[in-house]
């Protein structure tokens, strides 16, 4: 068995270590806007990963999917500006979410991140914040995206409870099971029926096409953050830790390859079912799942690098792809 083989399907590469770790997010010092802000609050923006775009993204995308596909299957019910105003209320509240669930995950994982390379340096792991600050911060922002529930249908504070409780489990979910990537896509996932109910929706889980999309957003999840958390295979068989890139190590490119079968069938039927035009076929389906399968062949399982990179393109691509083609098929369908 080589080394490759020996460390999960990554080959080590103590050379490139010290450059793949400053690419990673750790809490480190790679340059940013946050140079620019007060030493004291530079670990509250690292603790809640403001230093990049992409988490508040990540869990507003959903959302706005939802909202969309809503206004669009009922597009008479809905004036542009109610959908614009459930939107902007929306991404408010993903904001504080996203902080708060991020927050989250460090206080659970604070005794792993001080073990792993890439982690150590990470706001509470690193010392620069207490476990009780990062608590406190954790509950201010939960309860800032509360308040933004407040403003909306009360269907949408009780779609969203689900996506709050796997929320709250996900950084255990690792030392359970094999299968964390599903508990997060299905965390981000729900947000398009919350996102639905927020439209005033009274049971908007009951609805095929919808939970089509539910399950597409949920794979797309598994798919990308497969391919990151093989980043860390060597160090999860070290300490005992679980994820869908440990359990198909060694067929992982075959699995992922299964899951954008699906993604892309789920996504075809949500079209079908919704009676939904080329605009969207062409846009949210076929460039999204085009630029997926791109990247399953395109990335270097053994390099941190590689991975890293398609990992943070995997989702910004489809992400926006998706977007597009529900708002193209909302204004010009």
């Amino acid at each position: 068995m080589d080394a490759k083989q020996a460390n999960g399907g990554i080959r080590p590469n103590s050379s490139n270590l010290e450059k793949d770790s400053a690419i990673l997010y750790a809490g480190g010092d790679r340059p940013s806007w946050v140079d620019y802000i007060p030493t004291k609050w530079r670990p509250y923006i690292q603790l809640s990963r403001l230093n990049f775009a992409a988490p508040v993204l990540l869990v507003y995308l959903p959302h706005f999917y939802g909202v969309m596909h809503t206004a669009i299957v009922h597009r008479h019910d809905y004036r542009i500006q109610d959908v614009v105003y459930v939107c902007i209320l929306l991404l408010g509240g993903s904001f504080f979410y996203s902080n708060a669930a991020h927050a989250w995950d460090d206080i659970v994982d604070v005794p792993l991140d001080r073990k792993m390379e890439r982690t150590k340096n990470r706001p509470i792991a690193r010392g620069a914040i207490t476990t009780k600050a990062a608590f406190v911060f954790t509950v201010a922002q939960a309860l800032m995206a509360a308040s933004f529930l407040l403003l909306l249908p009360p269907a949408a504070a009780m779609s969203a409870v689900p996506s709050v409780l796997t929320a709250t489990y996900y950084p255990y979910a690792k030392r359970h099971t094999y299968l964390p990537q599903v508990v997060l896509g299905f965390c981000l996932a729900w947000g398009v029926v919350t996102g639905s109910a927020s439209l005033g929706l009274k049971q908007p889980w009951d609805s095929r096409p919808r939970m089509c999309l539910v399950l597409a957003c949920t794979i797309w999840t598994v798919i990308y953050d497969t391919i990151y958390a093989h980043i860390d295979v060597p160090e999860d068989l070290r300490l005992g830790l679980k994820s869908t890139a440990v359990l198909f190590r060694h067929h992982l490119k075959s699995f992922l390859w299964s899951l954008l079968g699906c993604m892309a069938v789920l996504l075809h039927c949500c079209g079908v079912l919704s009676d939904l035009g080329l605009l969207y076929f062409i846009i949210a389906e076929g460039s999204s799942i085009v630029y997926i399968g791109l990247m399953i062949y395109r990335v270097e399982l053994n390099s941190e690098t590689s991975c890293y990179r398609w990992f943070s393109m995997g989702f910004w691509v489809p992400g926006f792809a998706i977007a597009f083609g529900l708002i193209g098929e909302y204004l010009l369908g």
